[in-house]
């Protein structure tokens, strides 16, 4: 059973809680209850798969940086608990079931989205990853691509203000995590990722304040759209989770979304509390 341990982490688990994205267009567009709920399954883990294998492909390109991060090291492939052999059969494996889930049993366009995904996400992984503000926008668009091919496979239309909010809070997110990075690993931060030498001293900073308070705007406009005053009074809730974040990023801790708001008490409680209110706002009235 322990055999099994370290390829289980090398999926990264707790990453696929990014791929809840693609249920966000039917729960927004009040259509949840109404779609069925076990067509989204094979979407979302079509999405695990692929996500999974990306990370896999990352992670082995990234063994010899990931030596030098100070939590990073304990990953499987540093520390030599799966070879890299093993480790890129589960890839393959992985990127190619998706594959072929997705064309035999979902739409032509949800299988565009996907292709996207993989697109961007592998060269990124190979080579965009190195240039400074491309690497931000890569990981943006892969929830973009998330959330789009929710909108297909629920058949839902995404608005224009939700498309804005979720691609802004994601840039917003993956600068904070930069810009963590950078302010967690110091000197030796080019050691790790070498687009950290690139971003000039508070740059990552600044972009950060002026993309969080571009999704206040846009949220604050999509809440309005709605016609909720619950949803509208979700938006300081909102500004508190921005700024949960911002301090949390400020103290040294970790930037990563995921890891942010599973351990982070606060700002796991702000993400809950709006979820039940956009909820109740959407379909409780």
């Amino acid at each position: 059973m322990h055999s099994f341990v370290p390829y289980i982490q090398l999926l990264r688990p707790r990453q696929w809680l990014k791929n809840l994205m693609l249920y966000f267009p039917p729960f927004l567009g009040g259509t949840l209850l109404q779609s069925n709920i076990a067509a989204g399954i094979l979407p979302l883990a079509i999405f695990c798969m692929v996500s999974s294998a990306i990370y896999i492909i990352n992670d082995i390109l990234d063994i010899s940086n990931d030596s030098h991060h100070p939590e990073k090291c304990n990953r499987p492939l540093p520390t030599g608990r799966v070879s890299i052999p093993a480790a890129l059969l589960l890839a393959i494996c992985l990127i190619s079931s998706g594959i072929s889930l997705a064309s035999a049993y979902l739409p032509a366009s949800f299988m565009l989205c996907l292709a996207l995904y993989i697109l961007i996400s592998l060269a990124y992984t190979f080579k965009l990853k190195e240039y400074a503000l491309i690497d931000l926008f890569c990981i943006s668009s892969g929830f973009m691509l998330r959330l789009k091919a929710g909108g297909v496979a629920f058949n839902v239309t995404i608005s224009e203000w939700l498309f804005l909010t979720v691609f802004l809070l994601s840039f917003f997110l993956s600068t904070g995590k930069r810009f963590s990075e950078k302010k967690r690993l110091g000197a030796t931060a080019v050691r790790h990722r070498k687009v950290l030498d690139m971003y000039p001293r508070g740059f990552l900073q600044g972009l950060m304040c002026m993309s969080a308070a571009a999704v206040l705007v846009t949220y604050a406009m999509y809440a309005i759209s709605k016609n909720s005053s619950l949803l509208l009074y979700t938006v300081p809730l909102c500004c508190f989770g921005l700024m949960r974040y911002m301090i949390r990023i400020q103290s040294g801790s970790s930037g990563d979304p995921t890891e942010s708001l599973l351990k982070d008490g606060p700002l796991f409680a702000t993400g809950l509390v709006w979820a039940i209110m956009v909820g109740w706002g959407i379909y409780g009235t």
